[in-house]
């Protein structure tokens, strides 16, 4: 079932969490204190919508990491009722996709439910003094790469690293609602 992200906690402060990654590593968000731009995207393996763009993260963690921008992925998703975001299967998808950034496991739905996250992928990015500044699409067709005429998330990105305001409207970032604990 496809859902949308909001924009109604925008300017707020980056929360705090600890998880552990596919790499075994617990990750808490003083991790990536050092991040000029940190964006924080919930996601999953099974998501069409998040299969379709994975590959462009990871592009786009290439392109900006040496520019200090850091990307950071969480699954939430219930496992049980749908074990293939197990965390097993997160590793596999991580490596199989060759994911360049942190992959975490939110197995509680604790900071999921912090987030007010709702979809997967939900993308929020933080500015350096970690207040979200973005919370919107990766770019404006998730089915074809060649057929993108708006990066929303690179603008926003290259906005913040230049030290401006976002300027544009936000359009919501859909896909896959997230999917909770009965």
């Amino acid at each position: 079932m496809a859902a949308s992200n909001n924009t109604d906690n925008l300017g707020s402060e980056l929360i705090d969490f600890s998880l552990i990654g596919v790499d075994g590593k617990i990750y808490s968000s003083d991790d990536f204190k050092n991040a000029e731009v940190l964006i924080i995207i919930f996601m999953c393996n099974h998501c069409p919508y998040v299969k379709g763009i994975i590959d462009r993260f990871t592009e786009f963690q290439n392109k900006y990491k040496s520019r200090n921008v850091q990307l950071a992925g969480i699954n939430s998703n219930d496992t049980v009722n749908y074990p293939e975001d197990s965390f097993e299967n997160m590793k596999l998808f991580s490596s199989e996709r060759k994911m360049n950034f942190p992959y975490l496991f939110d197995e509680s739905q604790e900071i999921a439910k912090k987030y007010k996250a709702v979809c997967t992928p939900d993308i929020f990015v933080y500015d350096k003094n970690r207040i979200l500044k973005y919370r919107g699409r990766f770019d404006d067709n998730w089915k074809d790469e060649t057929a993108v005429k708006e990066k929303d998330l690179e603008k926003a990105v290259i906005q913040l690293l230049e030290n401006k305001e976002i300027n544009f409207t936000q359009i919501p970032s859909i896909g896959c609602s997230i999917k909770w604990k009965l």
